[in-house]
């Protein structure tokens, strides 16, 4: 955003840049999530292989999408790296967050090699909808939590609303 003290009255080219490329990650994984969910949502019972690979396909979608927007969010000019860097009193906010991007992931992930390594046997496709559910609640969160976090710095820094000046 800005120094401390420093108060200019609109985002820099580079904070532009930042808003829309978290916008396209957002977009991105985003629908992602709804593909997961739309797969988790068909029918399972005397379909399982073809549930568990739509399953499978969705959450891989998901993971990559997932693991692109949380490295965009780690890079130098990102938002976050932004916040971190130029308003210290929210840096901790902005670790928790990628902690909790971190975590999402390696959750993904072990979901994804636990549905390979069970294409033998069919899957217990009430405890993966619970599982994913509950990735997909917890990713909602961390989002909500982020877009807290971008919302008030922007408004410390420029002492006014995001959405005033998307108008």
């Amino acid at each position: 955003m800005t120094q401390e003290g420093d108060q200019p009255d609109q985002f820099t080219a580079s904070q532009r840049e930042g808003l829309e490329a978290r916008r396209l990650d957002q977009e991105r994984t985003l629908a992602a999530m709804h593909r997961l969910e739309t797969a988790l949502e068909s029918a399972a019972p005397r379909r399982e292989g073809t549930w568990r690979d739509e399953v499978m396909a969705a959450l891989n979608v998901l993971g990559e999408a997932s693991t692109e927007e949380a490295d965009n969010a780690a890079r130098p000019g990102s938002l976050l790296s932004d916040i971190a860097h130029n308003q210290p009193r929210l840096r901790n906010r902005v670790r928790g967050i990628r902690t909790q991007y971190r975590q999402l992931r390696e959750r993904i992930a072990e979901l994804e090699r636990e549905l390979h390594q069970s294409e033998e046997a069919p899957p217990d496709f009430a405890d993966l909808r619970q599982r994913l559910a509950w990735i997909l609640t917890a990713l909602r969160h961390v989002r909500a939590r982020e877009s807290d976090l971008l919302y008030e710095a922007y408004y410390d820094a420029f002492r006014r609303d995001l959405a005033e000046d998307a108008g």
